[in-house]
């Protein structure tokens, strides 16, 4: 059963009332995973309610794109994962926001803090439902792709949708800090759980369970590193060939979900022994194990049959703007949409490949506080953040400090900036979304996120003055 608090209920009854009184509603959404489920559940809720639905998917929420926004006068627009940043900016154009960022005024304030809309709702064309408002974290407890299914739950009967709300929570990365979902997340899993469309069980929370052969699960796994394995293929097939795992069946390799229990909680245990060893703590080798979520309508071994691989596949349309391909493949194309995917997620790879490249040709600089490196011209703006997690989780530098990344913006003059964590760092205090925000703002520009993950724009020339700006927060939070 849900609890929801009684302003928080109201808000989303006033959302639905006002969704109901629009015959054509456009809906505007974030690129990556969380965006695109936030956008597919919005417009099949709407599609059942019986209205007139058209998308379009960017990359950020300027002033430039508000202004065409208003001036090409929608009947009603629905922005989704993001919004709350750009009240004040949306104001006087009809909308609706569903988004679970730090919203506009409450940066760096205890959550729950500020409940309802900063704007005055008897003045406002804009309704915004947003977690921070009502005392739920939108980092940890309810991603924004939840934050629109709460509405679309109210629409009408759409727990099936449960499934992409879960998608877009853990492509949010919502599971990192706990190992599994958690608040609201873990009441809309409870929706897909009772309908049979979402299964839920204790497994490795390493990557790749159902696409890679064994040996790249442990080669490429990055949070935690695993010590001797992590980059090392040759080692990875050695340490299962040791421990008497088969690599392979009938010719073809075996997969992680292939294995029986015996076969996993052998690698496992194999795998915490060397972390011990190593001088991991335990909480290292705990956190190897968590909550998996799986699809049972889907094919076992395809990219959309569990959660966190669906939300790669769904990452890797938005960030070569194709966000309308993973837009298809959420409302269930799984042949010549899920095909074109599956070729964006190829070229990506390479791309990603490419990028992890640069930065080893460039190096990593330290300071006090934290660790960057300089993209240029060379590594895309769209694929910087998940360079930077990939650096970060590489094995190659320091994981007690957080990692930053520069580059050029491929759409303007100027910096994107992108930064990630650990868990062991944001729960000794460290906070990304107020590191990008305050430091952004200073220089001119504009940034936000979560604690966890983050990021930025800046003017070009001014990235010496961030990065000291940011070592300097850093410093604060975590001493």
């Amino acid at each position: 059963m849900y609890w929801l608090d009684d302003t928080l209920k109201k808000q989303i009854k006033n959302i639905v009332q006002k969704l109901k009184k629009s015959q054509k509603v456009h809906i505007v959404s974030h690129i990556d995973a969380d965006g695109i489920t936030s956008a597919s559940i919005a417009y099949k809720a709407l599609e059942r309610a019986g209205n007139e639905v058209s998308v379009e998917f960017i990359k950020q929420l300027e002033s430039d794109k508000i202004s065409s926004l208003r001036d090409a006068e929608h009947e009603l627009i629905w922005f989704t994962d993001f919004g709350s940043g750009q009240l004040e900016a949306l104001n006087g154009i009809d909308c609706i926001i569903t988004d679970h960022h730090e919203p506009q005024g409450t940066a760096g304030m205890p959550t729950g803090v500020q409940r309802g809309n900063i704007l005055s709702y008897a003045n406002s064309t804009v309704l915004e439902l947003n977690p921070h408002r009502y005392g739920i974290n939108g980092a940890t407890e309810l991603s924004g792709a939840g934050t629109t299914y709460l509405v679309a739950r109210e629409m009408g009967d759409n727990k099936d949708l449960s499934k992409l709300a879960v998608v877009g929570a853990v492509g949010d990365l919502q599971t990192v800090r706990d190992g599994k979902l958690i608040g609201k997340n873990r009441e809309i899993l409870q929706d897909g759980t009772d309908g049979r469309y979402i299964e839920c069980r204790k497994e490795t929370t390493l990557y790749g369970l159902e696409s890679r052969p064994i040996p790249k699960v442990l080669q490429y796994a990055s949070d935690p590193v695993l010590p001797g394995l992590t980059g090392d293929g040759t080692a990875c097939t050695n340490f299962l060939t040791d421990l008497n795992i088969p690599l392979k069946e009938d010719g073809d390799w075996r997969k992680w979900y292939q294995l029986s229990q015996g076969e996993k909680k052998k690698i496992l245990s194999a795998v915490g022994k060397r972390m011990l060893e190593h001088g991991y703590p335990p909480s290292y080798v705990e956190s190897l194990v968590g909550e998996v979520y799986t699809f049972p309508g889907e094919d076992k071994g395809s990219m959309v049959h569990e959660a966190k691989e669906f939300s790669t596949l769904l990452n890797s349309c938005g960030r070569y703007k194709k966000g309308e391909i993973g837009l298809k493949i959420c409302l269930g194309d799984r042949d010549e949409y899920y095909n074109k995917a599956m070729q964006l997620l190829q070229g990506h790879r390479q791309v990603l490949v490419d990028c992890m490249k640069y930065v080893e040709s460039v190096g990593i600089t330290r300071m006090d506080n934290l660790q960057y490196f300089h993209g240029g011209d060379r590594i895309p703006d769209t694929v910087l953040g998940t360079v930077v997690g990939m650096v970060l989780g590489s094995g190659n530098v320091d994981r007690d400090m957080p990692m930053l990344g520069f580059t050029e913006s491929g759409e303007k003059e100027g910096l994107k900036v992108s930064s990630r964590g650990t868990k062991q760092l944001t729960d000794a205090g460290l906070d990304l979304s107020i590191v990008m925000s305050n430091c952004s703002k200073q220089l001119g520009g504009e940034g936000g996120g979560h604690n966890i993950a983050a990021g930025a724009f800046i003017p070009e020339g001014t990235e010496e003055e961030f990065l000291s700006l940011a070592d300097e927060i850093i410093k604060k939070q975590l001493s």
